[in-house]
């Protein structure tokens, strides 16, 4: 169905409901009304056009014009005038949002724009049967159609699209209250029906007035509101162009009864057809016009109405949750008073009256305010709600055991624990290395560069196929990022400690999340690392591990990445990263799965991560959030964690970057509550009892989860001193790239543009980065003719092969990964490097 698009767009221009602002004065009302006006009779030609597109008049099928449906685009082939020796040439157009733009072919649309032209300030002219001049500021557009009527399709969507687009600058500082609309349309020309219907719409419930309204709910009401607005403004438009139209139609007709020449009588005529036509397709357009408001109006309010009844739901549920935890709490409170063990006094106790010690009660009133909080799952969360509970049993230990590392907490999840979690077991700070690692790097010098002119070529294209200046890098390569993975090694080494399983799963969780914990400034872009190009990372007498990560794959980038603990665990992984450059944000998608076997127990797990998004790479100031979805499954006890990153959104009341997850089961029940932010720390919450709630908005019905108080699973460092000028590196990223005897001659440490990078002399680093990435593609130049080579012989050719890991199908995902071989670390001990490719 034909439809006309709003005057404005969602969020720029949003109608107030729920705010007192005055309505605009009659004068503003008037001329807004005066400027639909001067269009009248450009917007009933797009009226028709439109409506021919839906096959409802004579020409049903344009040959080259189709608008999308519910919006203002418009596209098709025109013939463009380019200079005396090509003449016309045929160019694929696009008129969407007042711009006309023009591309060679359809194709092109996706990375190149040949021309834009803005309708707002533009002049249309027609100066035969097919020809369409555009002018704008000194650019000029002669246009040729196919006929006169695909000239006259575009002629009338230019001319509408360039009204709208007056129109739009006009408005943009309106802002009135919905009674306004009321008001506008009441007083014009449109059906009285459609008023009430608005109406209807908006005040079928004022008893829901006093209901509290959230801001994204708010937002969404006026967003719609503006869009029934814009509706309402077409069909005045649209009323008034039938009554325009059939006026000049009257008069055509007076002027044809008048005639007496043959040949004034066949252009008279001629011109009688033409305005009927107007007419007949004006008024198919109001009536399409009316219907699509209508659909809009009923859907709207059919969904706010759920809406409505769903918040009124949660509100009397939560109202009884609430009633029924004050009478448990009542009733502990008054056992616990009445309890004979309570009442015997203790020598390092003061004592009241009652010989009941004043201690316990302290902590019990205090229990109230701290320990007890409701936290409610918004739609885009997990379907549950959690519910902190108070165990009485929890207050006895807590008199011994607190936990200092986690606020007062107690540092047990419960008696039959088997290891703890408290953040003073693995704050990695008690085992001192047996070499002093750098703390600093040079900081990053201050050199200015426009982006857009680098950027706008590389629209649509594989961001590793893009040519970069190291002033995007920043100075470690990719195959280092992948290792500062490791940063909270030590929540693996105490969950190689762990007896039970599902709180081995919650360790592992609070690991897969914390590796993003070093994104959240670091908008620069790594090095991609060579063919062929290794690091290691070699900790095996401070912390027990060893490290080692191979690019295996350029195109597309692949890394594989081997660690090994003397503490019970060994993690190992092939992440291939796929990423497309969108112009306003880069998107960064991980793929491959990570595995992870601990010694003891043979628990293997195995994850994926989530994407990455860099937003406002043109404009404004950078930054990343990290969303999706991250499911951890324990293969031999098909235990599950499902870990949910939830995406930043402005009119969101969630706490940014915020994390939620349950661990369950293989029988599906959820033991542990997870919850916390990827950038700060992670928490875990014993469920002791779960119950069905009320229906959401959506149809399902949302769980309740009683839990114990949250433990503290992990908590980010602090990054270092001066860390924001030497690229926000953690202390662990900063030794990274530290010079070190011994490491293989394909290490990242020997790359030159990257320590060219790291010292500051970034205009070497460019030189040396571009020498390298030559080397690298005669490299593949040479494979090639030699593959080609063999292949006209008739004998067959080895590809490229990595070093020190191999391909092997892995049993428990069916995927043909990479994994390690052995003898890197038996080579280093020899000092034997001569297999080693020249890569730098």
């Amino acid at each position: 169905m034909g439809r006309v698009a709003a005057p404005c767009s969602g969020t720029s221009r949003i109608v107030s409901f729920l705010t007192a602002v005055p309505c605009l004065s009659c004068k503003q009302q008037q001329q807004r009304r005066r400027r639909r006006q001067r269009h009248h009779q450009s917007a009933a030609v797009d009226w028709g056009r439109r409506m021919s597109e839906q096959g409802k008049s004579a020409a049903s099928t344009p040959a080259s014009g189709t608008p999308a449906p519910g919006s203002d685009t418009y596209k098709g082939w025109l013939f463009k005038w380019t200079n005396y020796i090509k003449g016309y040439q045929r160019r694929w157009f696009v008129l969407s949002n007042g711009l006309l733009s023009y591309y060679r072919t359809q194709a092109e649309m996706a990375h190149t724009c040949r021309g834009t032209i803005n309708l707002a300030t533009a002049h249309i002219d027609t100066e035969d049967a097919c020809n369409i001049v555009l002018s704008s500021g000194g650019r000029t557009y002669h246009l040729k159609a196919s006929t006169e009527v695909e000239r006259q399709r575009w002629v009338t969507a230019l001319e509408l699209a360039k009204a709208k687009a007056i129109r739009m600058m006009n408005d943009q500082s309106d802002n009135g209250h919905t009674a306004q609309l009321t008001h506008c349309y009441q007083s014009g020309k449109v059906n009285g029906l459609l008023t009430e219907a608005l109406h209807h719409v908006y005040w079928v419930d004022d008893s829901a007035d006093e209901e509290p309204t959230s801001q994204s709910d708010h937002s969404e009401i006026q967003g719609t509101l503006k869009t029934l607005a814009s509706k309402l403004d077409d069909l005045s438009t649209c009323n008034d162009l039938i009554a325009k139209h059939g006026a000049a139609l009257q008069r055509s007709l007076s002027e044809l009864e008048t005639l007496r020449v043959p040949l004034e009588g066949g252009e008279k005529i001629k011109a009688v057809n033409e305005r009927a036509t107007l007419f007949r397709i004006t008024s198919n357009a109001m009536i399409n016009a009316c219907r699509d408001f209508l659909d809009l109006a009923e859907s709207h309010s059919r969904r706010w109405q759920r809406v409505l009844q769903h918040e009124r739901e949660q509100r009397t549920h939560l109202e009884e949750t609430i009633e029924q935890l004050a009478k448990q709490h009542n009733s502990l409170e008054r056992a616990w008073r009445e309890a004979p063990a309570h009442a015997v006094n203790t020598p390092d106790t003061p004592t009241t009256d009652t010989g009941v010690s004043e201690r316990p009660r302290k902590e019990e009133a205090s229990d109230e305010d701290e320990d007890t909080e409701y936290f409610d799952a918004m739609e885009d969360s997990p379907a549950f709600i959690t519910v902190t509970a108070t165990d009485p049993s929890q207050h006895r230990r807590s008199q011994s055991n607190l936990s200092g590392a986690s606020g007062g907490q107690p540092s047990d999840w419960n008696q039959e624990d088997n290891c703890s979690v408290s953040s003073n077991d693995f704050s990695g700070k008690e085992l001192q290395p047996h070499r002093k690692r750098r703390t600093q790097i040079p900081e990053k010098p201050n050199y200015s560069l426009n982006l857009w002119s680098i950027m706008k070529n590389c629209i649509g294209k594989e961001l590793s196929k893009i040519p970069m200046p190291v002033n995007f890098n920043e100075p470690l390569s990719m195959l280092q990022r992948l290792t500062e993975d490791l940063e909270y090694y030590e929540l693996l080494d105490k969950a190689a400690r762990c007896e039970n399983s599902l709180e081995q799963m919650c360790l592992v969780a609070a690991f897969s999340v914390s590796s993003y914990s070093t994104t959240v400034h670091r908008t620069a872009k790594p090095f991609n690392p060579l063919l062929g190009e290794t690091y290691e990372l070699d900790r095996l007498e401070e912390f027990g591990y060893r490290s080692l990560c191979e690019q295996v794959s350029h195109h597309p980038p692949a890394a594989a990445h081997h660690v090994m603990s003397q503490r019970g665990w060994t993690l190992w992984q092939e992440i291939t990263i796929a990423s497309k450059f969108r112009g306003k944000y880069l998107s960064i998608m991980p793929l491959g799965a990570i595995h992870l076997q601990f010694h003891a127990s043979g628990n293997h797990y195995v994850w994926r991560k989530v994407t990455s998004t860099v937003h406002n790479i043109i404009v404004g100031k950078l930054w990343i959030d990290q969303s999706g979805d991250i499911d951890i499954v324990n293969h031999r006890t098909k235990e599950t964690c499902q870990l949910k990153f939830s995406p930043y959104s402005y009119f969101s009341r969630e706490v940014p970057r915020k994390v939620t997850g349950v661990v369950m089961d293989s029988d599906g029940q959820a033991h542990y509550i997870l919850s916390g932010t990827w950038d700060d720390k992670m928490e875990s919450a014993k469920i002791v009892q779960s119950s069905r709630g009320s229906s959401s908005s959506e149809g399902k019905q949302k769980t309740v989860y009683q839990t114990l108080t949250p433990k503290l699973l992990w908590k980010k460092y602090p990054l270092p001193e001066n860390a924001e000028n030497m690229y926000h590196f953690s202390s662990l990223a900063l030794t990274l790239n530290e010079e070190e005897e011994g490491v293989c001659l394909t290490d990242s440490r020997l790359r030159p543009d990257q320590r060219l990078m790291e010292a500051g002399r970034w205009d070497e680093a460019n030189a040396e980065k571009q020498r390298l990435e030559e080397k690298q593609r005669a490299t593949r130049r040479r494979r090639e003719a030699e593959a080609s080579e063999a292949i006209d012989e008739g004998r067959d050719f080895e590809g490229y092969r990595p070093l020190w890991f191999h391909q092997r199908t892995d049993e428990l995902t069916g995927e043909t990964i990479y994994v390690y071989k052995g003898g890197y670390w038996e080579a280093k001990e020899r000092q034997d490097w001569n297999m080693c490719p020249e890569i730098f």
